[in-house]
C-alpha cells in the first residue's frame, strides 16, 4: 500500500488524484489531520486515517501496511519542523515501510541564505540514516505565480528585490512526477531534482506577462531594505518580509541556478513553462 501524508493539501492532494489514475484506490491510504476533509477520498475507496507529525503513535497507525510512504514537508514554521519530520520518518520505519519519499526542494543544502533549505537538508540526512530506501523529491519553487510577482497587474511592474536564476514549476507537474516516481518499475534513490529545463528570472516573468497581456510589464529592482520597509508599511510582519527576502538572496547567490532533465523525462513532455502558468491564471 502507498500512504500519502498531507493529502488534503494542494500538492499531495493533486498527487493522490494522479495515483487514482494509475492504481486501484484500495492500494492507497492517506494520513491527514482532519479526516472530514478527506471524505471525498474515502468515498472513492481510499483508506483515510487521522494523524499529525506531532503524534508518533497515530502516525504508526496511519502508516500500517505501507510499502511506500510519501511525506509532505511541514509548513508549520511555528513548530520544530525538523523534529516533526524526524518523527514522521521514524514512524514510517517502525511501521515497516520499504521506501520513504519526501517533498524536498531544489537547492537543498545547509549553507544557504534561505532557511527552509537547511530544514530539508537535515531531513534528508535523517532519511539517509534511517536504514530504509528513500527518495527526496527536490521540487523547484511552485505555487501561484501571483505570490511571487506582487501587484504587477495593477502597476505594470514586477517590483521585487534583485533575483537570480531559479525554477518555477507547475504544481500539477510536481504531482504528476511524484506519482510517476512512486509507481515506477525501477525506483529512484536519493535526491532527485525536479526543475524546468532551463532556469528563469523575474525578467523572464515580465517578458511572459507582456506577451500574454499585450501590455509592457517592466521588471524593477527594489533595494532590499526599501522592499522590506515597503512590505512592513503594508502590514507584513518584518520576520515574514525578511524570510521572503532570503529567498531572493538565495536565487542571486546561485543556489537555484541548476537544471535537470528528470522532470521532463518523468512527464514524457516539457514541463509547463512560466508562460503556460501565467496564461492559466487568465491574466489580463
Amino acid at each position: 500500500m502507498l500512504i500519502v501524508t498531507g493529502a488534503t493539501g494542494t500538492l499531495n492532494g493533486a498527487t493522490v488524484d494522479q495515483h487514482l489514475k494509475r492504481i486501484p484506490p484500495h492500494h492507497i491510504g492517506v494520513s491527514v489531520r482532519d479526516p472530514a476533509r478527506a471524505q471525498h477520498l474515502a468515498d472513492r475507496g481510499v483508506r483515510v486515517r487521522q494523524a499529525s507529525y506531532d503524534d508518533p503513535q497515530a502516525l504508526r497507525h496511519s502508516f500500517a501496511d505501507a510499502e511506500q510512504v510519501l511525506l509532505v514537508s511541514s509548513s508549520d514554521l511555528s513548530s520544530d519542523v525538523v523534529a516533526q519530520h524526524y518523527r514522521a520518518i521514524d514512524a514510517a520505519v517502525d511501521a515497516g515501510a520499504q521506501r520513504i519519499l519526501y517533498t524536498s526542494a531544489h537547492g537543498t543544502a545547509f549553507d544557504t541564505p534561505y532557511p527552509p533549505l537547511g530544514i530539508h537538508a537535515a531531513t534528508e540526512q535523517h532519511l539517509a540514516a534511517s536504514g530504509v530506501a528513500w527518495t527526496a523529491l527536490r521540487n523547484g519553487f511552485y505555487g501561484d505565480p501571483s505570490q511571487l510577482l506582487g501587484a504587477w497587474q495593477e502597476t505594470g511592474v514586477i517590483a521585487m528585490p534583485a533575483d537570480g536564476p531559479f525554477s518555477w514549476i507547475d504544481r500539477r507537474d510536481a504531482a504528476e512526477a511524484a506519482a510517476a516516481i512512486l509507481t515506477a518499475d525501477t525506483p529512484l534513490d536519493g535526491p532527485i531534482d525536479l526543475t524546468l529545463p532551463e532556469p528563469v528570472t523575474l525578467a523572464d516573468f515580465a517578458a511572459s506577462a507582456s506577451e500574454i497581456t499585450g501590455r509592457q510589464i517592466d521588471r524593477v529592482v527594489v533595494d532590499d531594505e526599501t522592499w522590506v520597509a515597503d512590505a512592513m508599511s503594508n502590514d507584513v510582519p518584518e520576520a515574514v518580509a525578511r524570510f521572503t527576502l532570503s529567498m531572493f538572496q538565495a536565487t542571486r547567490s546561485g543556489h537555484f541556478s541548476g537544471s535537470d532533465p528528470t522532470l521532463t523525462r518523468l512527464l514524457g513532455r516539457k514541463p509547463r513553462s512560466i508562460t503556460d502558468q501565467l496564461r492559466d491564471l487568465d491574466v489580463r
